[in-house]
């Protein structure tokens, strides 16, 4: 009689575990002899992978020969000490082992009778960062508010706009829903344009107000108060801001004080988006960026990306957590239990878009236990410094233009074209950005803003130091002579 499939074996899972860290732990140590970006080409894995699964068993080492061969060629390295673009994911020792130990308890925590712990360490875990943040009391877990850890801030960001929506919906009217308008930036993250279609605001009632560079790319209060006005006379419904504390472009803060108070002033929800640089706010000298929270009904900041919580876990701090629970709750009966039933206890299924979670504070535990407050702040400002450095190299060389100011630890910079003709001037940057991505060496991303393509550099790998950030500038000086030479 055959034994049958043993997928769980204690005995295995250590041979093969410590096999699986010990690879991890190469690729780490080898990672800066890979391209930063993946120069495979579309369709490059179906050629070397069969056209079917397996029928019998097959060896560990066979699959991690593969990975070394097919899968690894076809990364883009975000781990990479010469990874610049977008933002920063990072992962860590602490992170990882938290990541560990959520797999191999493997729950599925969308009560809290399914498994207390999760819920509990997850409030408690989330009062200790908003603390850190110095957040508004009711932002934490002993009032009305509380913490949430959620997969994205695009996810963060829809929640908290369903709620909005709800909130007002049950004031004016269900029939109203067409009159209801979303203001942001036109410098905020499209997530909120996703949001607002899966929520059914109209698109042509997300107003996503003009900036430029005379406020830094930043949201002026006047611009969205007559806005709101325009909106109020024709008969529309204002009941969404989102302001951002670190723009995807250029690290643009929104005013949060005066458009907090705008927010207020016409019953608002006020939404503050810092999933890039609210991770800087645990240091002092950074706080003021976020000066004016205590206006916000919801706060967002992505620990997975500049906190050393390997990804996913983006944490969403709300005043209001009846406005999530009214929006987002279902109560069937196989759920039914004596805790949720004589509310006693949080339950996150509520709190979210799916039903099921992951034990995912055990990351941001370990990593707050592991490396402490004063860690993480020297963390933080060692690499706003290595942008600092950056920033000072671009500055030197007068081929190249400093384009917005350096608040964090992003560069925004571009190539000069010749003779001051923009009209080339875009196709110099991208072709300067294709050339040192093409290399291999380093990985850098674009934006536009005010209609001039630039480049961006943002520090924030775990493993950048220095010297790969001298390497970087380097390359880009040699790259821009050769194209340069060219013309």
């Amino acid at each position: 009689m055959e034994s049958g499939l043993k997928p769980m074996d204690a005995e295995q899972l250590r041979e093969n575990a410590h096999k699986m860290v010990d690879f991890i732990a190469d690729y780490y140590k080898t990672i800066e002899n890979f391209p930063v970006l993946s120069q495979v080409q579309p369709g490059y894995l179906r050629e070397l992978l069969p056209d079917s699964a397996p029928t019998h068993p097959e060896p560990l080492q066979h699959i991690f020969d593969d990975i070394q061969a097919k899968i690894l060629p076809g990364v883009t390295h975000w781990q990479s000490p010469n990874f610049f673009g977008y933002y920063p994911s990072n992962s860590s020792i602490a992170g990882f082992l938290g990541e560990m130990m959520s797999a191999g308890l493997n729950i599925v925590g969308f009560s809290w009778i399914t498994s207390p712990a999760a819920t509990e360490l997850e409030m408690i875990v989330l009062d200790w960062f908003g603390k850190m943040l110095k957040l508004p009391e009711e932002f934490l877990s002993a009032g009305k508010g509380g913490g949430v850890i959620q997969g994205t801030a695009s996810e963060a960001v829809l929640v908290v706009l369903l709620a909005a929506r709800d909130k007002i919906l049950r004031r004016v009217g269900k029939n109203s829903l067409e009159k209801l308008v979303v203001y942001a930036s036109d410098q905020t993250h499209s997530a909120l344009q996703k949001a607002c279609q899966i929520g059914g605001i109209h698109p042509e009632n997300c107003r996503l107000l003009r900036t430029d560079s005379s406020t830094n790319y930043a949201l002026s209060p006047n611009v969205l108060n007559e806005a709101i006005s325009n909106d109020v006379t024709s008969g529309l419904i204002p009941f969404f801001l989102c302001a951002t504390v670190g723009t995807t472009s250029s690290t643009a803060v929104d005013p949060l004080l005066e458009l907090g108070k705008i927010a207020k002033s016409n019953d608002m929800w006020f939404h503050v988006d810092a999933a890039y640089a609210g991770s800087a706010c645990i240091c002092p000298e950074y706080r003021h960026y976020i000066d004016g929270v205590e206006e916000a009904d919801s706060f967002n900041t992505n620990a997975h990306k500049w906190f050393l919580t390997n990804f996913d876990c983006s944490v969403l701090w709300i005043k209001d957590r009846n406005a999530l629970i009214q929006a987002l709750s279902t109560n069937p009966e196989f759920l039914k239990n004596k805790a949720s039933q004589a509310n006693l206890v949080v339950d996150y299924k509520d709190w979210q878009i799916p039903l099921g979670r992951r034990f995912r504070s055990l990351k941001l535990w370990m990593v707050l236990r592991l490396y402490g407050l004063e860690n993480l702040q020297s963390y933080i400002r060692n690499h706003i410094n290595l942008a600092k450095h950056f920033k000072e190299l671009v500055a030197q060389d007068p081929r190249f233009e400093i384009v917005t100011p350096r608040l964090f630890s992003l560069v925004c910079f571009r190539l000069l074209p010749p003779h001051n003709d923009e009209t080339c001037a875009t196709k110099l940057n991208h072709g300067l950005l294709d050339a040192v991505n093409a290399t291999g060496k380093i990985f850098i991303s674009h934006t536009v803003l005010s209609g001039k393509y630039l480049l961006r550099l943002a520090v924030g790998a775990p493993l950048t130091e220095e010297r790969h950030v001298n390497a970087a500038w380097k390359l880009l000086q040699d790259e821009a002579s050769a194209l340069l030479a060219t013309l």
